[in-house]
């Protein structure tokens, strides 16, 4: 099998499990305990805020552990737009994963109002459209920093300096971004950044939050008052060890590599398929990741016909999958409905070679040619 579809999950890496181990072993004790087994789990517990927090260029009490990313999503955007007293409007791209739009949306229902963002033929955002889109009233932005479906990364750096200058709190979702782009979250300039353990060789199940010290945070889920109150709930240890240790082993440095196979990847597509159109931003993408619309063609039985040859991919966000409606992010984009209907995304790591790209780009033309 050629696995290509590491933006929906990916494999957890051996050091990952390693340093899981002890917790799923002999330091299996609740970190909320006041004895020798729980202090074993609140140590390792802490050890990997300190670690998750250094990765992020912040500090330990900023960063929550979550079950995921679209539990750290729904914290970071319910929790800041709640607590905020100024008013009851949110600002969230057109293009945003349903963890964000969906909690906006949720907003909505107890009053609050939401603006959703255009963005271009590419998928991004303008800094000026969000500063038109910021009122007196406005609690919160929220704008991912790479696309799940088509690769583009945003201008967030711009983004959040905009939102800065009307002194509205700027979340961004990172959980793509995480393995390939910079997250150090004062050179972005962000007030709160998301992450999920799976997308980058840990666990599924575990994610966490960063939030800027000071921020205001109404809690979402409640009990015993674990995370310093803003997530109940007794933590994850095993995972967020794990969650720690795939950040720290992360090489940003072979980025380039990586970008240089997908471009030849893109190049054979483009060559062997001549109506298939490349989506999101051609330069400003994601190292791992090509996604194309195949007009009059069907994406899934295009999908079908890929495995048959042994190769994996989707059509698009996992969270969507089986889904009869076009992708909300392809349309926000300017594709045809119909048109949209046809997408398949290829994604990808560091260990995917190009013996493997070379073998699924013609696979792809074979099948859609």
């Amino acid at each position: 099998m050629i696995y290509l579809d590491e933006a929906a999950t990916t494999p957890v890496r051996r050091d990952v499990l390693a340093a899981m181990g002890p917790y799923l072993g002999p330091s299996f004790g609740n970190p909320s305990s006041h004895h020798e087994a729980g202090e074993a789990a609140r140590w390792g517990l802490e050890q990997a805020r300190e670690s998750v927090a250094a990765a992020l260029g912040g500090r330990p009490g900023e960063v929550t552990f979550t079950s995921g990313g679209t539990e750290a999503d729904n914290l970071a955007v319910k929790g800041i737009a709640l607590a905020d007293p100024r008013g009851r409007h949110v600002v969230v791209s057109a293009v945003e994963h349903p963890a964000v739009l969906e909690s906006a949306r949720w907003l909505e229902r107890i009053g609050f109002e939401f603006t959703e963002l255009e963005v271009d033929a590419d998928g991004r955002v303008a800094p000026g459209a969000l500063a038109a889109a910021i009122r007196p009233d406005t609690t919160l932005v929220s704008i991912q920093h790479a696309s799940n479906e088509v690769g583009t990364i945003q201008p967030i750096t711009e983004l959040a300096a905009v939102a800065a200058e009307h002194g509205v709190p700027f979340h961004t979702d990172a959980v793509q971004s995480a393995p390939w782009l910079d997250l150090d979250v004062d050179r972005l300039g962000v007030t709160a950044l998301s992450l999920s353990g799976h997308k980058l060789g840990a666990p599924k199940g575990v994610g966490a939050l960063w939030l800027r010290r000071g921020t205001l945070l109404e809690p979402i889920v409640h009990g015993g008052g674990q995370e310093s109150g803003r997530r109940s709930g007794t933590e994850n240890v095993a995972g967020a060890v794990g969650l720690a240790a795939a950040l720290q082993l992360v090489d940003r440095g072979s980025s380039s590599e990586v970008a240089r196979r997908r471009d030849a990847f893109v190049a054979a597509v483009l060559a062997g398929v001549p109506d298939a159109r490349l989506t999101g931003h051609p330069v400003d993408r994601l190292p791992g990741h090509a996604s194309f619309v195949l007009p009059g063609r069907s994406g899934e039985s295009v999908l079908l016909d890929l495995e048959r040859h042994g190769v994996v991919c989707s059509s698009g966000s996992a969270c969507h999958a089986g889904s009869d409606e076009p992708s909300h992010v392809l349309t926000a984009m300017g594709v045809e409905r119909e048109v949209a209907q046809t997408a398949v995304r290829f994604t990808f790591g560091r260990t995917t070679d190009e013996a493997k790209l070379g073998a699924a780009a013609r696979a792809l033309v074979e099948v859609a040619g």
